[in-house]
């Protein structure tokens, strides 16, 4: 019986037209539509078909506010079996401080006697691309990694993990318990049915305060330099130039 864990976040749907905010810094939400990353659904149809495989469970887990409820029941509504919230403003948490709040989860359910045998998280985020999350959480849960892969298979307490992203497919043999980011394109993400959106619409979504203040994303902001001082001296344009010219070449000894 394998339990997994799979991490998802509410981005831009960027198939429609992206309006930026007026200082440029993020998307303004009053015209976006809003989805699951393409990796992060694919996280979610293998963590249903690997909780199948084994007789095990799928809790999908998001940091975000109300909004974000919105990505949990869809992911309800193709066969996650619990859903949880971290209620946060998710633009105030950087790579550093998702990965310490989804360890804080992780752990919190070890030491209550339900763990998590496998964790899935996209491999990058679909409006911030910090390619960071996945192997911060490893990192934090001292688990092993493999970051882009597309399919994978329970056998025991082993992974067969494969992965085509650099070209050929590799393969890892991966001990539980572990934590995958997951890459599109290795499995097709199922559309839900009308019974499992009716599920979805009635399931209990668990909301958690986050333990404390995030410490923000750290990224660095750019800095306009001042163009360097050049000597280049303007001699004039076409034959008025001329003089000046013999001039300077005769100050230079090229010419007497």
């Amino acid at each position: 019986m394998t339990d997994v864990l799979v991490c998802v976040k509410r981005v831009p749907d960027t198939s429609g037209e992206v309006v930026l905010t007026a200082d440029g810094s993020g998307v303004d939400g009053r015209y976006a539509g809003w989805t699951m990353s393409s990796h992060e659904e694919c996280a979610v149809e293998i963590a249903v078909a690997v909780a199948g495989d084994t007789g095990g469970s799928v809790t999908v887990l998001t940091l975000g506010d109300d909004d974000s409820v919105e990505q949990l029941r869809a992911a309800l509504a193709v066969g996650a079996d619990e859903a949880v919230r971290i209620d946060a403003v998710a633009d105030d948490y950087g790579p550093a401080d998702v990965a310490t709040a989804i360890a804080e989860v992780v752990r919190a359910r070890e030491a209550e006697g339900r763990p998590f045998d496998l964790v899935l998280v996209g491999n990058d985020a679909a409006d911030t691309g910090d390619h960071q999350v996945g192997i911060r959480l490893a990192h934090l849960l001292d688990r092993p990694v493999v970051a882009g892969a597309q399919e994978v298979a329970v056998s025991g307490d082993r992974l067969d993990v494969r992965s085509s992203v650099s070209g050929p497919t590799e393969v890892f043999d991966v001990p539980l318990p572990a934590v995958l980011t997951i890459w599109e394109g290795g499995v097709e993400p199922r559309y839900p049915n009308i019974s499992g959106r009716m599920r979805a619409k009635k399931a209990r979504i668990e909301v958690l305060e986050p333990s404390g203040a995030p410490q923000g994303s750290g990224r660095l902001g750019l800095r306009v330099l001042p163009p360097p001082e050049s000597d280049v001296e303007v001699l004039g344009e076409g034959k008025a130039a001329a003089p000046r010219l013999v001039d300077v070449l005769r100050e230079l000894g090229v010419v007497r």
